[in-house]
Formats: structure tokens, sequence, C-alpha cells
């Protein structure tokens, strides 16, 4: 089933080290369903890929976090990739982005090792999720409810586990926006 995402603006936060194929499938996925989509990142620059231990590519960055306004845009998705997790966990714009993306009860997407960021963000405790296996316990020590499946959707979260996962993430991640399409577009 084609989802429409016309006049819907993604935000997509990562930094160097993503996991390349976490960032361009779901990006070339949303970017065909119609929607906008806008690469962040904490300086506005490049940012270098992983194809897991080895680099990939870099990417043109189109916001600097310091840039973004979360009110700007509509759903948020967020690769994995180990370093990438960890750097933006410990950057407080990323985390207070992730934060006012749930308070107004927008759409997350997110996969591997990011749900470090929603972790980290104190949005996790009650939550069903899951997230490489590497985290599980991290997942659950953070209070939230872990499930060894290849996505999940809890209210207006999706999550993944890893690459493979990728298709079932997402149709699942098209689907859930589909539903936050704003009305104006």
């Amino acid at each position: 089933m084609q989802q429409h995402l016309d006049g819907l603006r993604v935000a997509i936060i990562a930094t160097d080290n993503f996991e390349e194929k976490e960032m361009t499938e779901p990006r070339t996925a949303l970017d065909k369903a119609g929607a906008e989509t806008v690469l962040i990142a904490p300086k506005k620059d490049r940012i270098r890929a992983v194809q897991h231990d080895k680099p990939g590519e870099t990417y043109a960055v189109d916001l600097s976090l310091e840039e973004a306004d979360p009110d700007e845009f509509d759903a948020l998705m967020l690769p994995g990739g180990a370093l990438n997790a960890d750097h933006l966990r410990t950057e407080r714009k990323a985390i207070e982005f992730v934060r006012q993306f749930e308070r107004d009860g927008k759409p997350i997407a997110f996969i591997c090792h990011a749900p470090w960021i929603v972790i980290s963000a104190g949005l996790a405790r009650g939550r069903h999720f899951t997230g490489y296996h590497t985290i599980k316990d991290d997942i659950i020590n953070s209070g939230a409810h872990y499930d060894d499946k290849e996505v999940i959707r809890d209210r207006n979260w999706v999550s993944s586990r890893q690459p493979s996962d990728i298709p079932a993430f997402n149709r699942e991640m098209l689907q859930l926006f589909s539903e936050h399409v704003p009305s104006h577009a």
C-alpha cells in the first residue's frame, strides 16, 4: 500500500558514524512517498556514515541542531549506529528536540542503537519498543518493555532492531507518518 506523505516535513537527526542503510533507505522511502526530509546534525557540514565497521559515504547536513526548530517538523526519524547514537545522547539540543516531539505527540521512528537517544531523553519508562540486541538491557533498565521483533509500534513510536529489519521498519514508519500528514498539505 503506497503512503502519500505530501506536505510532511521529516527531521532526520544523525551525526558521524551513523549506520548508512538505516538513514538512506528510510529517507529514500520517505522521499518517494512525497515527504520532505531534512538531515540535521550537531554541526552543519558533512557527516560520515559507516557500513557496520567500515567507513561509508559522507552526506551534506541541511540544518545544524542549533538552527533546527522542532515546531517546523511533523515527524522524526533517528537512524542507528552505536557511535552515532552514543554521541547524540549527549547532545542537549538533540535530547530537547526528541522531548519536544514527544510532548507534542508527533511520530518518532528509530532503529538499532537509536533507542539510547529516547532513553537518555527520559521517555522510555512504560513504553514498548525494540532495538539492537546489545542494548536490550539498557531498554529494560530504562523501565521500558523490550521485545526481540523486527518492528514494534507503540502509540506514536515505531522501532526496529537492525538493517535487516528496514523493510518492516519502512512499512510501519510510512503508515505511522501518514496518520500525521498536516491537513494543509
